[in-house]
C-alpha cells in the first residue's frame, strides 16, 4: 500500500505541489469556453451594485460590509438611516481592505469588527489571512476612522474569543501558550486584559477543561441591565453558563443541554430536553432574580409540536421576535417582552417566502430588519418599527438576475428505512420528462435548511431547465432537537438512509432517473456525499464532495474536530467505533471493478482550518488507487467556505456546476 502521508502536513511541500498539480488537471479537463463564460456571468451577478446592502445598526450609524467588482476584499462603511432610505446612500468608508492587505501586502479577508457598546466608539476589527477561521485582531477608533496607535489592543492569529468589559478592559480567550486551548483548538479560559498590560500576564477570569469544546465570555450593555456572562461548551450541545453577581461567577443552575437567555428582568430556556415543565425544543420564561433564589416557575412562551420548531430568539427594546418553522414553512412571532407569556402576533411576511430577522438593535429601539425570499424569488429587505405597528416597508429588493420564468416549487415527502417521513423541496419547470437534477443536503448539528434565493444556482443550474432540490434530512433542526437527536452518534447511519429515500423518491416520482441526478454537499454535507459514494453508488450519476470530512476514525485529532464529538461519537469508544467505521468514506471504498461509482468532484481549501484538507486530499487519492472516477480541486484561499471573495466564488461555483453539467453528460469537454 501506498503511502499518502505526505498529504497530512496542511503546507508541506510534497502536498501543495500533489494538489496544485492535480486541481490544473481538473481545469484542463473541463471545456473552457462554458467555464469562462459562466464564471464572468457570475462575477457579474455577484458584484452588481443593485445588490442589497444589508445593513446593522449601532447607536446612530447603520454599518454594511460591500464586497464588488472594485473592492473584492471589501469595504466596512457607514451610513445614517435618511441616507439608506433615500435609495442613493451616501457611505463613509471606515476601512478599505484591499487598500490595506496592498498596503501591509498581507491576503486580508474581513471576518468582522466587535463594536464597544452602547459607546459605539471602538472596534475590535478581525482580519483572516486567507480567510482561516484564525484571526488577528486589531483596535479601530470609529470616531477617527483610523487604527488605535496608543496602546492597542492587538492579538496575533489565533482563534479567539473577545468581549469589551470597558473601553480600557476587554475578556479575552486567546492561544496565549500551553493550556490556554482546548484539544478542539479554542480558547480554555478567559483572562481580564487591560490596556497597556502584557496579555501573557493578564489575571485569570475564568478557566474550562482542556477536553472542553471552548471557553468565553460576553456583556451585555443593556442600560439598567448590565451583567457579565461566562460560557463552557462542555461539548457541541452541552454548556455550563455563569453570571457574575457582586464580583463573583455563579453558576445558572440548569440542564447542560439547555440553551439560555437573558434579557432585562427575565430567563428564557429552550431545553432539548424536558426542564422544568417545558417540553423538548419549547421556549419558558421566569423572573430571573426568582431562579437564583431558587424558585423554578417556568410559564411557556412557545410549545413545539410535531410540526412546529423553534429557530430563533431576537429581541428589540420592548419586544421577543420568534422566528418559527411550520413543515419547514417559516413565520415571525412579536411577544411584549413586558408580557412574555402574553398575546403572539404574527408579523406579516410576503407569500411563500422564508423570513428570517437580519438585524435589530435592542439597545435602541423596536427597529428591526427582515428578509424574505424563495428558490426562485431574489431577496426583499423590509424594515419595521414595533412600538409604532408590525407592519414591514420595502426597502430593498435584489435583482433577478436569471430567467425564473414558468419555475415553481412544491415539497414532497420521502419515506425513510424506519418509516420517516423525510421532507424536501423541488424547484423548477416541471413541463415533463426526467430531468437533470441537483440534490443539496447536510443533516446535521441542528442545521436548517429552508427555501432561499442563490443567483449563482440560478444561473449556473436552474434558468437551464434543471431542477434543484433541497433535502430536509434528520440530523438537522426543522422539526427541533429530536429530529437531531434521532441521527446523531450510534444512529447516524438515519442520514444516509434519509439521503438515499429522497434520491429514490425522486426517481419514482419520475422528475428525474439515476444517470441524471447528480449530489452536493459540504463540511458535513461533504460527509454526506462522500458517503453515498461508498454506500449506494448506484442511486445516482455524479457527486460533488466539498471541504468534507471522510477519515472518521481520525476526524477528532485533526483541527477542530474533537469539537464534533457529540455530533458524530467518539472513535475511540468501541462501540461508537463500530458504526463509525462502517460508513467512515475514506475507509469504505472499494475497487471499480468490485462496484463502480459514478464520477466524484473532491475540493478543500488549503487554508481550512476547521475540517482538515487531509480529508479531502485522501479520499481523493483513495477513490483515484481504487481506479474509481474521481477529479480533485484545492483553493489555495477561502478557509472552510472554499473561497475567499467573489471572484474565488465565481471561480468555484462556475468549475463546480461545468463539473456536474460534464459528469452528467450534458456538455461535452470538446466544448472550446
Amino acid at each position: 500500500m501506498n503511502d499518502y502521508s505526505f498529504l497530512e502536513p496542511i503546507d508541506s511541500p510534497e502536498a501543495l505541489e500533489w494538489a496544485e498539480k492535480w486541481s490544473g488537471g481538473t481545469v484542463d479537463k473541463l471545456p473552457t469556453a462554458p467555464r469562462t463564460a459562466l464564471q464572468q456571468r457570475l462575477l457579474e451577478a455577484l458584484d452588481t451594485d443593485d445588490r442589497i446592502p444589508y445593513v446593522s445598526r449601532r447607536g446612530q450609524a447603520l454599518y454594511n460590509f460591500w464586497r464588488d467588482a472594485t473592492h473584492p476584499r471589501g469595504l466596512w462603511r457607514t451610513t445614517t438611516l435618511e441616507s439608506y432610505l433615500s435609495g442613493e446612500p451616501a457611505w463613509e468608508v471606515l476601512i478599505d481592505v484591499d487598500a490595506l492587505a496592498e498596503a501591509e501586502d498581507e491576503n486580508w479577508v474581513w471576518k468582522g469588527a466587535q463594536v464597544r457598546a452602547p459607546e459605539y466608539d471602538l472596534a475590535l476589527v478581525k482580519l483572516s489571512r486567507g480567510g482561516a477561521d484564525a484571526t488577528v485582531i486589531r483596535e479601530f477608533d470609529l470616531e477617527t476612522a483610523t487604527f488605535v496607535d496608543a496602546d492597542p489592543f492587538t492579538v496575533p492569529e489565533a482563534k479567539t474569543d473577545v468581549a469589551w468589559l470597558d473601553r480600557d478592559t476587554l475578556l479575552i480567550g486567546t492561544d496565549t501558550g500551553e493550556g490556554s486551548l482546548t484539544t478542539s483548538g479554542y480558547p480554555a479560559r478567559v483572562l481580564t486584559w487591560r490596556r497597556g498590560e502584557d496579555l501573557a500576564g493578564a489575571p485569570l477570569f475564568f478557566a474550562g477543561e482542556a477536553e472542553d469544546v471552548a471557553v468565553g465570555a460576553w456583556v451585555d450593555p443593556t442600560p439598567g441591565w448590565e451583567r457579565t456572562f461566562v460560557s463552557r461548551a462542555v461539548d457541541f450541545y452541552n454548556s455550563r453558563e455563569f453570571v457574575e453577581i457582586n464580583g463573583e461567577l455563579v453558576a445558572i443552575e440548569v440542564p447542560d443541554d439547555c440553551d439560555v437567555v437573558i434579557r432585562k428582568q427575565w430567563i428564557f430556556i429552550n431545553p432539548r430536553t424536558e426542564f422544568a415543565g417545558i417540553p423538548a425544543g419549547g421556549l419558558g420564561v421566569m423572573d430571573f432574580d426568582a431562579f437564583l433564589a431558587g424558585e423554578r416557575a417556568f410559564q411557556p412562551v412557545f410549545t413545539p409540536t410535531p410540526s412546529t420548531s423553534l429557530q430563533g430568539l431576537a429581541t428589540t427594546k420592548n419586544h421577543l421576535l420568534l422566528t418559527l418553522l411550520d413543515n419547514v414553512a417559516s413565520s415571525i412571532m412579536v411577544v411584549d417582552i413586558n408580557d412574555p407569556t402574553g398575546q403572539q402576533r404574527s408579523l406579516p411576511l410576503p407569500e411563500h417566502t422564508t423570513a428570517h430577522i437580519v438585524a435589530t438593535s435592542a439597545l435602541e429601539g423596536d427597529e428591526i430588519w427582515v428578509q424574505a425570499a424563495s428558490f426562485t424569488q431574489p431577496g426583499t429587505l423590509l424594515r419595521g418599527d414595533l412600538s409604532q405597528s408590525l407592519e414591514l416597508t420595502e426597502v430593498r429588493h435584489s435583482p433577478l438576475q436569471w430567467d425564473n420564468a414558468d419555475l415553481e416549487t412544491r415539497q414532497h415527502w420521502a419515506t425513510s428505512q424506519d418509516g420517516t417521513k423525510i421532507p424536501y423541496f423541488i424547484s423548477g419547470s416541471f413541463t415533463g420528462g426526467p430531468l437533470p437534477t441537483l440534490v443539496h443536503a447536510y443533516g446535521g448539528f441542528e442545521v436548517s435548511l429552508t427555501p432561499g434565493h442563490s443567483p449563482t444556482r440560478g444561473i449556473a443550474w436552474m434558468e437551464k431547465g434543471y431542477l434543484f432540490v433541497e433535502a430536509n434530512l434528520r440530523g438537522g433542526g426543522e422539526f427541533g432537537p429530536q429530529w437531531h437527536s434521532q441521527a446523531t452518534k450510534l444512529n447516524r447511519m438515519r442520514v444516509f438512509e434519509d439521503h438515499r429515500a429522497v434520491l429514490e423518491d425522486l426517481i419514482v416520482r419520475g422528475y428525474t432517473t439515476p444517470e441524471q441526478l447528480a449530489i452536493r454537499g459540504g463540511s458535513n454535507g461533504g460527509l454526506l456525499t462522500s458517503g453515498a459514494l461508498t454506500q449506494y453508488p448506484e442511486a445516482f450519476g455524479a457527486a460533488v464532495v466539498q471541504v468534507p470530512l471522510t477519515d472518521m476514525l481520525r476526524y477528532h485529532t485533526w483541527s477542530a474536530g474533537a469539537s464534533w464529538m457529540a455530533e458524530y461519537g467518539n472513535p475511540d469508544d468501541p462501540e461508537e467505533r463500530a458504526v463509525i467505521e462502517s460508513y467512515s468514506p475514506l475507509h469504505n471504498v472499494v475497487g471499480a471493478d468490485e462496484r463502480p461509482y459514478p464520477p466524484a468532484l473532491v475540493t478543500t481549501s488549503t487554508r481550512d482550518d476547521r475540517v482538515h484538507p487531509a480529508h479531502a486530499r485522501l479520499f481523493a487519492q483513495a477513490l483515484k488507487d481504487a481506479g474509481q472516477p474521481v477529479d480533485y480541486y484545492e483553493n489555495t484561499e477561502g478557509g472552510h467556505a472554499g473561497a475567499a471573495d467573489n471572484k474565488q466564488v465565481a471561480q468555484m461555483e462556475s468549475l463546480i456546476y461545468t463539473w456536474i453539467e460534464t459528469a452528467l453528460g450534458l456538455v461535452s469537454t470538446d466544448e472550446g
